[in-house]
């Protein structure tokens, strides 16, 4: 490892002047069943009644970080994501372990944020408190609807009123939290929508994630799609998504993101900002900048081939499947595919200190977007216009390289 440290630190083609804020994301792949939506690395529990290797998995997970300090040495960790799979599937000892490990090995600051995704199906009276206990500080909490016949339709695992008693113990323990909902739902209509955003809103979540239902590939519904709104009715959905998350308080702060003051999510803006992120666990992604190269790493997708490898002292990388610098004429179009999805958008020095790149390198698509409608800027940053929200694919691919732009 330390030949590879030396490797990143040696001159190139970027010039960062500084590293930007540094999170962790913890992948824990295991769900009770496989939604028919989802294409996360995600895994159902072995049928053989093995049951969950908690204590094997927290052992590579920490074998893994040991691994990885020289590449984030001296570095503060400002927020921590644990996400799945169903995270809440390992018990709030193992969760317990798991915080004590990363503080043993890391530096996090005093007020770290400290998110864990939960399932309503796997909510348990106490649960909650016994995970806010372990050190969690914020939770995530994946409803996607109210409607029984709907959460059928996407194979969740809870109903109605699973969720309800999921989110009001939520509310009860913790300070902040996160409801997760989704729209543009087989057989919904917009009166449907309504009614999950009323549920929803009685609800006060600090925190409300919004994402319109998308088939994505190598899913069960790809394979046999479902009869979803069409387009326009989804986007009236939006619109009304929109409208009622603002009367009650909650501003869109992201696509898909609507929060109370004070209680955005430090870790997704994090992403947003494209800053770093240290991705442990079966399938996790990194992004890890260093004064001359942005590197991306991601790690072996197999849970058993994840925890074999990382667990293997004898390999250089432990569970490293792909190590790969970010190219120079990629940077930009990496930078927009995030930093376009927030409301406020970007400054432009934090375009310069995130990738090391001049702002001549993203001037003639700036203009671009600017003459189309899908942005407006001054001297100082970039903000996308209601249009460039609603066109958000159409704006990102402004800034692919050359070679690759449509």
């Amino acid at each position: 490892m330390t030949a590879d440290i030396q490797h990143l630190m040696r001159p190139g083609t970027l010039s960062l002047s500084s590293l930007p804020p540094l999170s962790l994301y913890v992948h824990l792949p295991w769900c009770l069943k496989k939604c028919p939506y989802c294409d996360f690395n995600s895994h159902e529990l072995p049928s053989s009644g093995a049951g969950l290797p908690e204590q094997r998995y927290l052992d590579a997970l920490c074998a893994d970080v040991e691994s990885a300090l020289p590449l984030i040495w001296g570095r503060s960790v400002h927020s921590i994501f644990i996400g799945g799979g169903t995270p809440s599937l390992f018990s709030p000892a193992a969760i317990e372990r798991l915080l004590s490990d990363l503080r043993a090995r890391l530096r996090l600051e005093a007020d770290c944020e400290i998110t864990l995704e939960a399932n309503p199906g796997t909510f348990e009276k106490d649960r909650f408190r016994a995970l806010r206990a372990a050190g969690v500080t914020r939770l995530s909490v994946g409803v996607q609807s109210f409607n029984d016949t709907h959460l059928q339709a996407l194979g969740r695992v809870h109903n109605r009123a699973q969720a309800i008693a999921a989110l009001e113990e939520a509310a009860s323990v913790f300070d902040t939290f996160n409801l997760d909902l989704m729209y543009a739902l087989p057989g919904q209509t917009l009166a449907q929508l309504d009614d999950d955003l009323t549920m929803a809103l009685s609800l006060a979540p600090p925190h409300l994630s919004v994402y319109h239902l998308t088939i994505e590939p190598n899913t069960v519904f790809a394979k046999f799609p479902p009869q979803v709104p069409e387009d326009d009715d989804a986007y009236a959905m939006l619109d009304r998504i929109t409208e009622r998350t603002a009367a009650a308080g909650l501003q869109r702060y992201e696509v898909s993101a609507y929060a109370r003051p004070n209680h955005r999510c430090w870790h997704n803006l994090n992403y947003w900002q494209f800053g770093d992120y240290l991705g442990v666990g079966a399938g996790a992604h990194s992004k890890l900048s260093f004064a001359h190269r942005v590197l991306r790493q991601v790690r072996n997708r197999d849970p058993r081939l994840y925890m074999d490898h990382a667990l293997d002292a004898t390999r250089s990388e432990r569970a490293v499947a792909q190590s790969t610098e970010v190219a120079r004429s990629e940077l930009p179009f990496e930078f927009m595919l995030n930093a376009l999805r927030l409301r406020h958008g970007f400054s432009l020095v934090d375009f310069t200190e995130r990738t090391g790149l001049p702002v001549t390198a993203i001037q003639a698509a700036l203009a671009q977007a600017e003459a189309k409608g899908l942005v407006t800027r001054d001297f100082q940053r970039v903000v996308p216009t209601v249009r460039g929200f609603d066109f958000l694919s159409d704006l990102q691919a402004l800034f692919l390289p050359d070679d690759v732009n449509p």
